[in-house]
């Protein structure tokens, strides 16, 4: 009797304590979609849990009661909610978590083709915002290029200023550029193109560092930058003007202008984004040549789309360009006139059309796309008013169809399965008579692809594809596949592996469109009749942490990375012709390895302060010596790949009226190539260049003027505030213009003002 008296105060004391606890339920959302896999936790009793892929929570077993439910998720500010628990009751949270000033969260399409959240993508993605540029006061989008991990802008003449993106220790035909996820930038526009872009029609890059051929064919085997232009949010619109002074020597003016319109329904809107600029001619070392050449560009462009239904979109883009530029000597007079010059007028075209479509169960849907770009552009390259003037023709044609398919139970998981065709075409006609210069190249390439985006559990995803490829200027068809693994330890660690195999078509890159001066005459790079496809093994490791409180997100990012190029292309010097000109032939070289590590760092504080830094360690070799020049013996290493280089920003109040900022780009020692033929040098040498720290500083204040509601801010400040920047420029007209290394341009003031909604 006393056994069942003692079983049933038993029974009877659970059944109260059990009565005197809760429920939680409830979905958490981000301002774009559902915050899958944020931290749901009540500190107090210690309990917690983690949202499903739509956002949604369940806690049981609350004690009742007075507690406090704290929401957090990486990049997102820390939320507190008081709660009251009932017993046997439910309670219902919703909530949505607001972005903090960072990226490092945000949507990305560029790794997978299809949208991500950075943290939970396969592909590590990196992001370069409007932010980025405003507060490194980058207006174009080579400027600020250099303010992301792994990448370095490089300026590679002296007389006409093009430059190239090198990415992981690679040159800049590694790197495949998109415009709006379209490859339509080609070898030409890699010349200038980067330069022609301004930031104002930017609304942000992101950037996948190692192969990339899977999804975007040749030429991605270093990484891919994806350019994105901006997308109409919200009717508003923004004036700017920026006005620099190039050491007290030349003027850089730019004036910009966007606006943006969208109906009440948001079914369709449009951005229109406009940019001028007139830049003057720069003489670094007064020997009446320039080192910075004058510039006009003009460029506008549109951004718009119209939704059928909630799940049916088109999307159409596009923007001209028109650019002049000139050095050398006598800048105010014809090329043809100066004793040494070169001139460049740019028309170009770039549109696209993009419609896509999901099915109401959300589980399929397809894009169809149509891109293309059409360059015409007159130039001279020459020396005592010869008749070097030449003439091209260049576009770039490509079409598309994507299909994907959600698995939502695949394996215990979820998968998704992306497969497409893509076509293009580029054709490029390049001719300087008196040289007896010629391209006339015709590339038309092929590829299939289909990949496999499989999340196993939560915290493990596989990513997996091939791609088909089909070039006209290879025989076999080429398979390039892609492995990428990620791990989460945890909500704050994500560990990734990847390995992607890469190829490189035999034609003409955007080097051997540029006619450089060296030696009294010009030097001219002629392609191997023999040349073959150059193909690539790529291999990533990285391990990325993130963590965020209600006042302090932090975090870092190692990133290791190994190359190896089969059958690389290499450039040797084979002699001169009768006209005394540089000879240069891009051939199959033997193979080669790049390898190195990038670290990168954040902090932001309350929005007290921000800082972001990267810095690459890398070593570039050719396993059998190079001989750029017939004088001297040749060598393994790398021309013009520095061991070491990074940047860093830091933000002081990024958010708040009044901030100020100060970044800088540093660059470590590399080998350049300096050929005979100027006064002060009469023999080929490698030179070893010194260690290039840029530092910038930039200082705004935002006014509200209430009347109409609009913004006015007002900012000045200075770049490359040390004058870190070249010494040892050659002089007159025989230099060698591509000896030029170190940062694009000497110590700069500027100041400007930006009025509308910001």
């Amino acid at each position: 009797m006393k056994q069942l008296s003692t079983l049933l105060i038993l029974i009877l004391l659970t059944t109260l304590c059990f009565g005197q606890t809760g429920t939680i339920r409830g979905r958490i959302s981000l301002p774009d979609s559902s915050a899958a896999f944020a931290s749901v936790k009540l500190p107090a009793s210690s309990k917690g849990t983690l949202t499903d892929e739509n956002g949604n929570f369940k806690l049981d077993g609350i004690a009742a009661g007075r507690q406090t439910l704290v929401i957090s998720s990486v990049g997102y500010e820390t939320l507190r909610i008081p709660i009251a628990i009932s017993s046997g009751e439910t309670s219902v949270i919703n909530a949505q978590l607001k972005p903090f000033f960072s990226s490092l969260n945000d949507v990305v399409i560029t790794g997978t083709r299809t949208s991500r959240r950075r943290l939970e993508s396969p592909v590590a993605v990196n992001i370069l915002d409007s932010k980025t540029f405003n507060i490194t006061q980058s207006n174009t989008v080579s400027e600020g290029l250099c303010f992301q991990p792994g990448l370095r802008m490089e300026t590679d003449c002296q007389t006409c200023n093009y430059t190239q993106l090198r990415m992981n220790g690679l040159g800049g035909s590694y790197s495949q550029v998109l415009i709006n996820s379209r490859p339509v930038f080609t070898s030409l526009m890699s010349l200038y193109g980067l330069d022609q872009i301004p930031s104002n029609m930017i609304d942000k890059i992101e950037i996948v560092r190692g192969g990339g051929s899977v999804l975007y064919g040749s030429s991605a085997i270093a990484g891919t930058v994806n350019i994105l232009t901006k997308e109409p949010q919200t009717s508003t619109f923004t004036l700017s003007s920026n006005l620099s002074s190039i050491k007290g020597k030349a003027v850089d003016n730019f004036y910009n202008a966007n606006a943006s319109v969208i109906n009440d329904e948001k079914t369709s809107g449009a951005s229109f984004f406009a940019s001028h600029r007139d830049r003057e001619a720069y003489d670094a070392n007064g020997d009446g040549y320039s080192e910075i050449s004058k510039l006009t560009n003009n460029s506008f462009g549109i951004n718009s789309f119209l939704k059928f239904s909630p799940r049916s979109r088109l999307d159409f883009n596009g923007w001209s360009i028109y650019e002049e530029r000139r050095g050398g000597n006598k800048i105010d007079e014809q090329a043809d006139k100066a004793d040494q010059s070169e001139y460049r007028l740019h028309n170009i075209l770039l549109g696209g059309l993009n419609y896509q479509h999901e099915a109401k169960d959300g589980i399929n849907s397809f894009s169809i796309y149509f891109s293309g770009q059409n360059t015409k552009r007159t130039h001279y390259t020459g020396i005592d008013h010869s008749d070097a003037w030449g003439h091209t023709k260049n576009h770039s044609l490509q079409g598309g169809f994507q299909y994907n398919h959600l698995f939502r139970d695949f394996l215990g998981g979820k998968n998704t399965i992306t497969t497409g065709l893509e076509v293009q075409r580029e054709y490029t006609f390049d001719e300087i008579k008196l040289y007896d210069y010629l391209i006339d190249q015709t590339i038309n390439l092929t590829g299939l692809f289909i990949q496999s985006d499989w999340d196993i559990s939560r915290n493990f995803s596989v990513l997996s594809g091939l791609r088909v490829n089909k070039s006209n200027k290879v025989d076999p068809l080429i398979l390039t596949p892609r492995l990428s693994v990620l791990y989460k330890a945890g909500q704050n660690v994500q560990i990734r592996t990847s390995y992607a195999r890469g190829f490189k078509a035999p034609q003409a890159f955007e080097t051997d469109m540029h006619i450089a001066f060296a030696g009294g005459g010009v030097s001219l790079i002629r392609i191997d009749p023999g040349l073959k496809e150059e193909t690539s093994d790529s291999f990533n490791a990285s391990i990325d942490y993130n963590k965020a409180s209600e006042k302090l997100i932090y975090g870092f990012t190692v990133d290791a990375f190994f190359t190896r190029l089969y059958n690389a292309f290499i450039l040797e010097e084979t002699g001169a012709d009768q006209g005394g000109n540089q000879q240069l032939l891009r051939k199959n070289g033997g193979n080669s390895d790049v390898k190195g590590t990038t670290i990168e760092g954040r902090i932001n504080y309350s929005q007290k302060f921000q800082i972001e830094s990267g810095i690459t360690f890398q070593k570039s070799e050719y396993q059998k010596p190079v001989s750029w020049s017939t004088e001297l013996p040749g060598i393994r290493r790398y021309l013009r790949a520095p061991d070491i280089y990074g940047f860093y920003t830091l933000t002081i109040l990024p958010q708040s009226r009044c901030n100020a900022s100060i970044s800088g780009v540093v660059t470590g020692p590399m080998k350049v190539p300096h050929f005979a033929g100027a006064p002060e040098n009469d023999t080929d040498v490698l030179i070893t260049s010194p260690t290039f720290n840029e530092t910038n500083l930039k200082i705004s204040y935002r006014f509200t003027l209430k009347k109409i509601a609009q913004d006015l801010q007002l900012y000045a400040g200075a770049q490359n505030i040390f004058n870190q920047y070249q010494k040892d420029f050659d002089t007159g007209k025989n230099r060698d213009s591509n000896y030029i290394y170190g940062p694009a341009r000497p110590f700069t003031m500027f100041a400007g003002i930006k009025f509308g909604l910001m």
